[in-house]
């Protein structure tokens, strides 16, 4: 009895289950039902939306567990109790205008968030997938803005009332009721203004345009410009608004605006089309003419999208693609254009522009592949029991297509011999998109097959097609729970280099709860960073598979895998950190064996002049390195670093180039050592003037005045202790030949004559030659070169006496030949051009006139006359001479001079023994009366009285600059060497080259055997012992 009662009570079990099942079959609604709600943006979380078994019209299982809900898509923003089927908020928060799919909607009730919800019977013996959406109804919650603080509005004067500006319109992300919804216009002070009003317009695309108004008489005369307060509100509640200056500036009249050829354009665009594609010219024309009539074409109100895809000519209105297009992304760009002249103020028309972006089958179908049910979906694999029934569906396939029309038309198959097949999951809203089941289509053996790779593949209908597909790894598995763990995530372990192979570096192990073949563990390593080594697949033992060297890599990360047996095989892994520890393996290394360095001379003493860098591949005390420099004939020096200074000044011409030898020795044990080889150039300085030989400054050529152009009068040779540009030595005449008679070789110093000489070129001529280096700074020396142009020298003394008195002249003065000579021929010409303009007169008149011209040319043929001063006061004229008085007592003006009758010749003058003589020579040696030389002129006239010769002190104008080597003071005057200018002191310190005196830097050139004295000062020389190289 109590059997059959057992049976009775099973078959009542089974007999309500069986009418459960009918009543929800009967309740189910059809497949295409939609679930629609509504909900406001900006909401707090768990919001009610809707109850989705009542509007399913479910009642028989809900509430009890037996159907159940589940979010398939949508969790993002929603959640659903499981049991009751209650659609709420999920913790997002859901702003409307960040919604990427309703950023180009103007219409809210277009904004929207679908969602899928899926009915699952009792035991998943049945499913069933709806699709919902979601309204999002826009809440008041952005503020009206302009797009600038301050709006700059041209009003022109004298502009009848009634005339309409528009204004710049504000925007606001909101819609509807909660968008703009008035302008307000307000003066300074909070007051109406009495000159302008504000009229607010509604355009053709159902927005605000604000229109100021003029309601005054405007004379920018008197009143230039205003600064009006714009406020915008939107219709919220509570509303909210902002406010912009509008500043309004009075101009001139410009009075026709820029008109379009439509109001509308549109045009079809290409997706994917190149950046400079020409898409659609807007064109407006403006009767006025001038800048008034010069239209430029501007982007009114166009989203940042627009303004980032699009490109507007300024000049012609073209609109052409900026950047590529994606139809996916945008389908249809509308914006306004705005063309506006170049008046003042300027005026501007618009026109609304709509572009629709033509589809290309540019993507791929996409294939998703995602959970249903209870069944999970990781990492492209399901985990499917061995026990499911036939016909149960496994996986949600998603097929969708982002492109139009038959290139977003999509057919889906699964390939391959596997138990699975495709069914559709139900009908979709969008056209281009299609869900279906994968369903078992026999039953699974996990001791026949443990896992199918089922691929399922996806064409589109586009021409040509594009295909895609996505591979699913279906796991039968059996139950396995527990993963192997190790007792540290992360072990680190220090390691010697220059192991033994298959030494052992460290031991790890790893437990598992599960017993029998699912706690067996086989450890290894990963083998994407496992590195020279391995492990013991029973015991953990990780070995070294070879000798490691810490200086190739000193750190190795392994990822120890410990996978149990059980099946499917479940596995855990920690990571193994090896630090191997240096040994002195390693010698230093200079990065050269020679180090060349090049330092000028003159450098300061503890100046660095290089740095010698030496490594050591080892780390620690291994590598901690000591230098030694190794000097010929010296002892070993320690040092701290590798940079060289030097120990003195260095002189190229004393010593141009040092090697040594340094040596690096690390701290390890034992000890390594290298060295290098060390190689120091000093490279030219141009501090040394050129020294001139010959010839001295006392000594004179003779000259015949017989002598033929080109000839050879002396050669000044020089010479220059540099090198290179330094020792490149140029002459040049800068004195004493002012009439050209003269040249000299700019690189061989060969002085030449040049003219033809004639009689006023006789005489003493006082060459200056400067001899310049190619140096920078350039430096120089000076010579005198002494030419007596005569056919003899039968007055040698007088010679003499007449150089001497040159070396105390001032090298600005030109000695140059008889002075006299050229008087003589000046007054000569005046009385030639005298006696032409008395040639009409009568012939008696012209007799005396030519009486009286050779009477004063015989006179200027003297040349001097005793008591008559001289013009100019130069080397060659008298100091003491004076005017002599009359023997009546009276001026010696008009008196007719005494011809000279000491001569008889005009090409040989006698020297001495007149009155005029005394004078000229007082103070100074005499010379004997009556003594005449027969082949010379008589110059000894021309000489100035003076003391003799005194001795020319050179010294420097100021104390030598810091740094520099030498100072020298010159006690005598060099025997050719001349530098400075003007009077009988002359500076050697001066920093450039004047026309008589130049540089002569620390070093100063002097004639060998010359008679002067160098004192040095400052410095000791730095060439008396070698230099010393020190290391820092």
């Amino acid at each position: 009895m109590q059997r059959l009662g057992a049976v009775h009570s099973s078959a009542a079990e089974a007999l309500s289950l069986v009418v459960l099942l009918l009543q929800l079959l009967t309740q189910l609604p059809c497949a295409d039902s939609a679930l629609r709600y509504r909900v406001a943006e900006e909401g707090p979380p768990d919001v009610k939306i809707g109850n989705v078994a009542a509007d399913l019209g479910l009642t028989a299982g809900t509430g009890t567990g037996d159907v159940t809900f589940a979010l398939e898509s949508g969790s993002e923003y929603f959640k659903i109790d499981n049991v009751t089927g209650e659609l709420t908020t999920g913790p997002r928060r859901i702003d409307r205008e960040k919604l990427p799919q309703c950023q180009m909607i103007f219409d809210e009730n277009e904004c929207f968030l679908d969602f899928e919800v899926s009915v699952i019977g009792p035991l998943q013996s049945w499913v069933d997938l709806f699709e919902g959406r979601v309204v999002i109804t826009d809440i008041n919650d952005n503020t009206p803005s302009f797009p600038s603080p301050v709006l700059q509005l041209s009003v022109e004067e004298n502009r009848p009332i009634g005339t309409l500006y528009l204004l710049p319109t504000a925007t606001d992300r909101d819609f509807g009721r909660n968008g703009i919804d008035r302008y307000e216009l307000i003066q300074d002070g909070g007051v109406r203004s009495s000159v302008f009003e504000l009229q607010v317009a509604d355009t053709p695309d159902g927005e605000k345009q604000p229109q100021l108004i003029v309601k005054g008489p405007l004379d920018r005369e008197q009143r230039d410009s205003y600064e009006l307060v714009l406020r915008v509100r939107d219709g919220g509640n509570p509303p909210r608004s902002s406010q912009a200056l509008l500043r309004v500036s009075i101009t001139d009249v410009n009075d026709n605006s820029p008109r379009f050829e439509r109001a509308v354009y549109e045009a079809e665009m290409a997706e994917n089309a190149p950046p400079g594609t020409p898409v659609l010219q807007v064109r407006a024309s403006d009767r006025d003419v001038g800048v008034n009539g010069q239209v430029e074409y501007v982007f009114g109100a166009a989203t940042e999208s627009v303004r980032r895809l699009l490109r507007l000519d300024e000049a012609s209105g073209w609109l052409s693609v900026l950047h590529r297009i994606d139809r996916e992304e945008v389908a249809q760009l509308r914006f306004t254009v705005m063309a506006r002249d170049r008046g003042q103020p300027p005026r501007t028309d618009r026109t609304t522009v709509v572009l629709a972006v033509r589809d290309e089958n540019d993507n791929v179908p996409v294939v998703e592949i995602r959970k249903i049910g209870r069944i999970p979906v990781r990492d492209g694999a399901a985990l499917v029991p061995e026990n499911v029934l036939v016909d149960t569906p496994v996986a949600l396939v998603q097929v969708s297509d982002r492109d139009q029309g038959e290139n977003g038309a999509v057919t889906c198959t699964v390939v391959g011999d596997v138990p699975f097949t495709l069914k559709p999951a139900g009908e979709t809203a969008l056209p281009n998109r299609k869900k279906y089941f994968l369903h078992t289509s026999a039953l699974l053996d996990y001791e026949a097959t443990k896992e199918y790779s089922v691929t399922i593949v996806a064409v589109d209908s586009g021409s040509p097609s594009l295909s895609s597909n996505s591979s699913l790894m279906v796991r039968v598995v059996d139950i396995n729970d527990h993963t192997p763990t190790f007792a540290q995530s992360v072990v680190e372990v220090h390691f010697a280099e220059n192991n033994s192979p298959s030494e052992r570096v460290v031991t790890v192990v790893a437990t598992d709860a599960d017993s029998g073949k699912n706690a067996e563990i086989a450890y290894s390593l990963d083998p994407s960073i496992n590195g020279p080594f391995y492990i013991d697949a029973e015991n953990g033992d990780i070995r070294a598979t070879g000798v490691l060297d810490r200086e190739q890599r000193e750190r190795y990360e392994l990822r120890v895998i410990a996978k149990d047996k059980g099946t499917p095989s479940l596995q855990g892994s920690a990571t193994v950190v090896v630090q191997v520890t240096d040994r002195n393996d390693n010698a230093p290394k200079f990065v050269q064996e020679v180090f060349t360095f090049y330092v000028k001379e003159n450098l300061l003493a503890n100046s660095p002049v290089g740095m010698v860098t030496v490594t050591d591949a080892d780390e620690g005390e291994n590598a901690e390195l000591s230098l030694f420099v190794e000097m010929d004939g010296d002892e070993e020096k320690r040092t701290g670093g590798g940079t060289i200074f030097s120990s003195a000044s260095f002189d190229r011409e004393k010593l141009s180039a040092y090697t040594f030898r340094v040596r690096a020795v690390d701290g390890g044990e034992p000890r390594k050592t290298a060295t290098a080889t060390v190689s120091l150039f000093v490279t030219d300085e141009n501090d040394n003037a050129p020294s001139i030989t010959s010839p001295a400054n006392e000594s004179y050529t003779l000259l015949p005045p017989a002598s033929s152009a080109r000839t050879i009068v002396r050669t000044v040779t020089a010479t220059d202790s540099d090198t290179g540009p330094n020792a490149d030595l140029r002459y040049a005449l800068v004195g004493g030949n002012p009439f050209r008679l003269f040249e000299i070789g700019h690189t061989n110093g060969v002085i030449t004559l040049a003219e033809p000489l004639e009689r006023r070129h006789r005489g003493l001529h006082r060459l200056v030659v400067r001899v310049n280096d190619s140096g920078i700074p350039s430096l120089c020396a000076t010579a005198l070169v002494h030419v007596f142009i005569n056919e003899s020298l039968s007055n040698a003394t007088l010679v003499d006496a007449q150089v001497a008195r040159s070396l105390m002249a001032p090298l600005s003065l030109d000695i140059a030949g008889d002075p006299d000579s050229e008087r003589a021929l000046g007054k000569q010409r005046l009385s030639v051009a005298i006696g032409v303009l008395a040639g009409a007169a009568a012939v008696i008149l012209v007799i005396l006139l030519v009486v009286t011209a050779r009477q004063c040319g015989a006179q200027g043929k003297n040349g001097y006359e005793a008591g008559k001063k001289e013009p100019e006061e130069d080397f060659f004229s008298p100091q003491g001479a004076q005017p002599q008085a009359s023997r009546g007592g009276g001026s010696d003006r008009g008196r007719k001079p005494r011809k000279d009758k000491r001569s008889g010749s005009g090409s040989s003058v006698a020297v001495g023994g007149g009155k005029s003589d005394r004078s000229l020579y007082s103070g100074s040696p005499r010379m004997g009366g009556g003594r005449r030389h027969q082949s010379s002129p008589d110059l000894a006239r021309h000489y100035k009285s003076s003391s003799p010769l005194p001795a020319v002190h050179l010294q420097p104008h100021s104390p030598p600059a810091e740094g520099k080597k030498h100072q020298a003071v010159q006690e005598l005057p060099p025997s050719n060497t001349f530098v400075g200018s003007g009077g009988y002191a002359m500076s050697l310190g001066s920093d450039q080259c004047s026309e008589y005196g130049c540089q002569t830097g620390n070093k100063y050139s002097k004639q060998v055997g010359a008679p002067d004295t160098l004192t040095q000062q400052g410095l000791p020389s730095p060439w008396g012992v070698l230099p010393t190289l020190m290391f820092e």
